[in-house]
């Protein structure tokens, strides 16, 4: 630290600061002198007194010390008056004191937070074996990844089966159409925490096109993705106070379809495009599709069950035939032979699978402790029991488990050959992973290598359908709920409206054959 430098003023009110000092020096010294003086004379004093006196009484040397730091303090705080620099490093050192506290008090914050990523760590790994192990098939449609290539080859007539005993006369028909009864209902096609303000999403549904946006309200609107001017996809636009601007001549679309600004031209009444009817409704965005504009039917429940939290959203497209991805969302038996490098690897195979109806379109799987059933129209749940992750424990049921882990897909029908996929995934245990950073990427890698396995299967049987195949050629018992599942599609066009309302409520699907269906799949195979 370099020396003080002193103004003159300072200077001189040192100086004076001295010299009176010296003064003090000199009194202190006479009032010494005068106590000699007087103790001499009072010799009669006893000596029990005197020392009394002295323990009491400073002595000179206490006194001129205490007089002298009082002067240097004193001489301090005038030095830090008069000379800012001073002051400044005075300042400057109070600044440094209270860092070096912080400091202190960071490494220590610092060291509680090692212990708690330390921690949160080895939750972590509990994490991953619950991933790894990851019981149901379901799990494939996660996340978009590149399909296996499928060569492609000229069609080939239907294949004749000239062994009748081959092939058993199911009723099963499977078919790439999309039938027109499929529209008439209600179909969640978007995450309400995916519908963003002014942001424009393309969405293709039985082969037309959509655009869904939030209009200026908030509220979600589904408008066709057609300008009706030029037939310029207005998805191609932006929003501007809630309407759809074209990005061609900049005409403007409510919520309604309604056209409600031509810019450089005189304005036309009337000018509209097709709006669907939209409801938000558990988290998710519903659009009727109906050729009717009213609904027959009332919107799904689709929430997560109490006490589950929603962990993953997910959207994609798949370029499979919706039903065929229903089908294998509907089949657990395939696990061991398909995922062996996935969440099944390792797993044995079990001597019978079996799917025990609880309602028509639903029950549990043996020897696997999951739940699972078909919602009409598109939409599959499954539910997870991970009490072991990954080992088979036969008679075990998914109520029984200690953690869940509960599955929504939606396979919506975009065109023919291709699915509009929704997924949901939700957790009873461990919601504090979903704050975890990077915890989306876990379950995307975990996803991609599941719907490979299972995409290049389900491309196949696709590909074979296009060449006459039958994919309902010899189903067993296993195939149960699958097949009501094919049961319900093949008897759309029959159904009256009422009765689509009836089995909707009814557990979806009292027609379906009971008893009959069970004897027929039972049946020993020829």
């Amino acid at each position: 630290m370099q020396p003080a430098v002193l103004s003159r003023p300072a200077s001189r009110l040192a100086l004076q600061a001295r010299g009176q000092g010296r003064t003090l020096q000199n009194r202190v010294a006479s009032r010494v002198t005068g106590r000699r003086s007087k103790s001499s004379r009072s010799a009669a004093v006893t000596t029990a007194s005197l020392q009394t006196e002295r323990n009491d009484t400073p002595t000179w040397k206490e006194l001129v010390s205490n007089d002298l730091k009082y002067i240097s303090n004193a001489h301090e705080k005038v030095v830090q008056a008069l000379n800012p620099e001073e002051r400044e490093m005075v300042e400057l050192q109070q600044k440094m004191d209270t860092l070096q506290e912080e400091l202190a008090s960071a490494h220590g914050q610092i060291h509680r937070s090692e212990d708690l990523v330390d921690k949160t760590l080895g939750e972590l790994k509990q994490l991953e074996k619950v991933v790894a192990g990851l019981q149901g098939g379901a799990t494939a449609a996660l996340l978009e990844v590149a399909p296996p290539a499928v060569e492609k080859k000229e069609a080939a007539p239907p294949m004749q089966r000239s062994d009748s005993k081959s092939k058993r006369n199911t009723g099963l028909k499977s078919t790439l159409k999309i039938e027109p009864e499929l529209k008439n209902f209600w179909y969640p096609i978007q995450f309400t925490s995916k519908l963003l303000p002014d942001v424009l999403e393309p969405i293709e549904l039985f082969g037309e096109t959509w655009v869904l946006f939030r209009d200026a309200e908030g509220k979600a609107s589904c408008i066709r993705d057609e300008c009706a001017h030029r037939a310029c996809p207005l998805s191609l636009g932006s929003i501007s106070e809630g309407r759809v601007t074209c990005a061609y001549h900049g005409w403007e679309f409510n919520g309604a379809g309604a056209c409600e600004k031509m810019p450089s031209t005189r304005f036309c009444k009337g000018v509209e495009v097709r709006a669907l009817q939209v409801v938000e409704r558990d988290g998710l965005v519903f659009v009727w599709t109906g050729e009717d504009r009213e609904p027959d039917i009332e919107v799904p429940d689709l929430a997560p069950p109490e006490g589950y939290v929603i962990h993953s959203e997910i959207v994609l497209d798949v370029p499979v035939e919706h039903g065929l991805l229903v089908e294998n969302l509907l089949d657990l038996a395939h696990a061991p032979f398909t995922h062996t490098s996935t969440f099944a690897r390792g797993w044995p195979i079990p001597e019978q699978v079996k799917f025990h109806l609880l309602e028509k379109l639903g029950g549990n799987w043996d020897p696997y402790p999951i739940d699972m059933s078909f919602l009409p129209p598109v939409m599959t749940l499954s539910t997870i029991g991970l009490n072991q992750p990954g080992k088979i424990e036969r008679g075990m049921r998914c109520g029984e488990c200690e953690k869940h882990l509960h599955q929504l897909h939606v396979n919506l029908p975009a065109k023919e050959g291709r699915t509009r996929l929704l997924y949901r995934m939700s957790l009873d245990f461990l919601g504090w992973v979903r704050f975890v950073p990077g915890i989306q990427m876990l379950w995307k890698q975990v996803a991609n290598q599941v719907l490979g396995e299972d995409l290049r299967l389900v491309l196949g049987q696709q590909d074979r359908m296009e060449r006459g195949g039958d994919t309902w050629g010899f189903p067993v018992p296993y195939d149960k709920l699958a097949v009501r599942y094919r049961r319900w599609r093949n008897q759309l066009g029959g159904m009256s409206k009422a009765s689509k309302a009836a089995e909707i409520t009814m557990n979806a699907g009292e027609m379906f054959m009971g008893d009959e269906e069970e004897e027929f799949l039972e049946t020993t195979q020829a």
